[in-house]
C-alpha cells in the first residue's frame, strides 16, 4: 500500500508541477537558464568570425562532428536543436499561461496607473514575441537559406553571415532583436534567480549585477558581428 502511494505521488508530480503557478515559474526559470547557457556559447562561437574564414568555418564544422565516431554526423547538433526547441516551447507556453492567470486574478485595472516596474519588465512580453519571430527568421536565413539575401552556400557559414549583414534589413532585424534579447536576459535572469531562491541580500546584489553584466556582454557580443561586417573588419 505504501509503495503504491509513493508511486502515485511520483506519477502526479509532473502534473502538479505543470498545473501550479509555482511549478510553471520553475519551468520558466530552468528552461530560461538552459537557453541562457546556449546563448553564451553561441555568442562565443559567433565571435570566432573575427579570427578569419578558416576559424569560423572550422568551428561550424566541429559543431556537426561532436561525438564522432560514437555519434553520427550532426546527431549531437540535432539533439541540441531539439532540446532548444523544447525549452523555447515550454518557456513560451508557461509565460502565456502565467500571463492569463495574472489577468484573470485582477480583471479590473489598477486605480493608479503609475509605473512601478523597470522598462525591461514592462517589455518582457513584446521582447519575447520579437525574439520568437527573430528565431524563425534566423533559422530561415542562416540554417535553411530560405530567406537568405544572396546565394546561400551550404557549408560556407562565414560567407553566408557576411552576406546577411551586408544588407540594411539584415542588420536592422538582427540589432533590434539583440537589443530585445539584452532586456529579456536582464529581467529574465533575475526572475529565474528569485524563483529558484536568491538567498541573502548579498547574493541578491550579486545576482542583480550579474544580470546587468550578462545583458550587456551578450548584447555587445552579438551586435559586434554585424558591426564588424558593416565596418569592413569582417569581409
Amino acid at each position: 500500500m505504501a509503495l503504491a502511494t509513493r508511486t502515485d505521488r511520483r506519477a502526479s508530480l509532473p502534473r502538479t508541477l505543470w498545473g501550479s503557478t509555482v511549478g510553471k515559474k520553475v519551468i520558466m526559470a530552468v528552461s530560461g537558464l538552459f537557453m541562457l547557457a546556449y546563448l553564451v556559447a553561441h555568442m562565443y562561437g559567433n565571435l570566432k568570425i573575427f579570427f578569419g574564414l578558416d576559424s569560423f568555418n572550422g568551428y561550424a564544422h566541429w559543431l556537426r562532428t561532436i561525438g564522432e565516431p560514437v555519434l553520427h554526423y550532426e546527431w549531437a547538433l540535432w539533439g541540441l536543436r531539439i532540446a532548444l526547441v523544447a525549452a523555447v516551447v515550454l518557456h513560451a507556453v508557461c509565460a502565456y499561461q502565467l500571463s492569463r492567470r495574472d489577468i484573470a486574478a485582477r480583471p479590473t485595472g489598477y486605480a493608479h496607473r503609475k509605473r512601478r516596474t523597470s522598462y525591461a519588465t514592462r517589455t518582457m512580453r513584446w521582447g519575447g514575441i520579437i525574439l520568437a519571430l527573430f528565431i524563425v527568421w534566423h533559422i530561415l536565413d542562416l540554417t535553411t537559406g530560405t530567406v537568405h539575401s544572396g546565394g546561400f552556400q551550404e557549408g560556407r557559414p562565414y560567407q553566408n553571415v557576411v552576406d546577411t549583414f551586408s544588407t540594411w534589413y539584415g542588420n536592422t532585424i538582427y540589432i533590434v532583436a539583440m537589443l530585445a534579447l539584452g532586456l529579456h536576459v536582464r529581467h529574465g535572469f533575475w526572475s529565474a534567480a528569485q524563483t529558484l531562491g536568491v538567498g541573502s541580500p548579498t547574493r541578491e546584489r550579486i545576482l542583480k549585477a550579474s544580470a546587468d553584466v550578462l545583458a550587456v556582454v551578450l548584447t555587445a557580443g552579438f551586435i559586434a558581428v554585424p558591426v564588424g561586417v558593416m565596418s569592413g573588419v569582417v569581409s
